[in-house]
């Protein structure tokens, strides 16, 4: 199907842009941490990637993001999504309930 291969080919296309504009604006042991997360946590990663990105486009990096950089990126986008886990027990009555023993 050619729109598969269009889609394909597009969607190639943006992962080495990506790539490219990370290649520019992290350091080895920046990029080195990244793809580590990106194996742990791929939608975080994915979310710290869009971040980098977006600053480098505005112009907001100066010079290459170090590791150091990057941890205090990962640790402001991870407060920024945090989600608090709840745990909720619903305790459902049944018929054959052994707190109900009429003795």
């Amino acid at each position: 199907d050619p729109g598969d291969a269009a889609h394909q080919e597009a969607k190639q296309r943006e992962a080495e842009m990506r790539n490219t504009v990370l290649a520019q604006v992290l350091d080895q042991s920046a990029r080195a941490r990244l793809s580590n997360l990106a194996l742990v946590k791929p939608e975080k990663t994915k979310a710290v990637e869009n971040y980098l990105i977006q600053m480098a486009r505005y112009g907001q990096l100066n010079g290459k993001v170090s590791e150091q950089g990057l941890i205090e990126i990962l640790e402001k986008v991870s407060q920024q999504t945090e989600k608090k886990t709840t745990v909720k027990f619903n305790r459902r009555k049944v018929m054959d309930s052994d707190e109900d023993d009429d003795y």
